[in-house]
């Protein structure tokens, strides 16, 4: 089980968040985000403070839709100074909504599963999501610092249940009899995928046949088919498509090893 205490989600997205801001503050704002090509710094930084800014509405406004509240984009200001100003506002508002609620209760989410649609759910992924951009800062000022192990062995779960596995509910997912293991000894656990065959029609129409897709599943009574084996920071990094498969090791049947590689060669946001 790679699943953090609330508490414990709450205190990294005030660190990464904090080593965030700390890295931008002092980058050129113009220089571009080598995991994001498209992006500048003062883009990444603004990302952020955009992506905070929606969930403090989605919790300050629990369990109400961004439709539903009538919620508005903030306007990016002008210049550096003025984005780290309104990065302090959207984080500080952010946090303090989060600190103030209770991770069962009902808000907004994505999610495909009804379950997730708890304040349970922003804590995790937006732990995840100041962490995987403070990668991004790290990497564009070129002072990478270590990742913690716990959370980037979560973030090879969430990234592989949610980022490359999340069924929607008008798809289907067709196991087959494989196992792939995501295994990460100096966390001391294991992620098992399954990989199969999605199908189904979009709510806009568009239809997909026979996709190669994965999905999460339990530990099977049986070996893998096939196991990656890294650290954890390696992992969480290269799922996201911030870092190369370098010290990452893959053993077992290769044929399956290139269907996982092409659910994994899918853009992930």
């Amino acid at each position: 089980m790679t699943r953090l205490e609330y508490p414990d989600y709450l205190d990294h997205i005030r660190r990464d968040s904090a080593r965030f801001r700390e890295v931008l503050a002092d980058c050129d704002p113009d220089a571009r985000v080598p995991s994001c090509p498209d992006w500048s710094a003062d883009d990444l930084l603004w990302h952020l403070t955009g992506v905070q800014h929606w969930w403090h509405a989605m919790i300050e406004n629990r369990p109400r839709t961004a439709e539903e509240m009538g919620y508005a984009e903030p306007e990016r200001p002008e210049g550096h100074a003025a984005l780290l100003a309104a990065y302090d506002a959207a984080h500080s508002a952010f946090v303090t909504a989060l600190e103030a609620a209770d991770p069962s209760e009902p808000a907004y989410s994505w999610s495909g599963d009804p379950a997730n649609h708890t304040v349970a759910f922003t804590y995790r992924r937006q732990a995840h999501e100041a962490l995987i951009h403070r990668l991004d800062a790290e990497l564009t000022a070129g002072v990478v610092t270590p990742l913690d192990t716990a959370l980037a062995a979560d973030g090879v779960d969430e990234a592989l249940d949610w980022m490359y596995g999340n069924l929607p509910p008008w798809g289907s997912f067709d196991p087959l009899p494989r196992y792939v293991e995501f295994r990460m000894p100096d966390a001391g656990v294991s992620v098992w995928t399954q990989p199969g065959i999605f199908a189904g029609t979009s709510p806009g129409g568009d239809v997909y046949a026979d996709e190669k897709d994965m999905h999460v599943v339990p530990a099977p009574e049986r070996p893998a088919d096939v196991v990656v084996e890294g650290v954890a920071a390696a992992l969480d990094a290269w799922l996201w498509k911030r870092r190369d498969d370098a010290g990452i090791v893959v053993t077992g049947d290769r044929e399956v090893y290139d269907f996982v590689r092409t659910v994994l060669d899918h853009p992930i946001d």
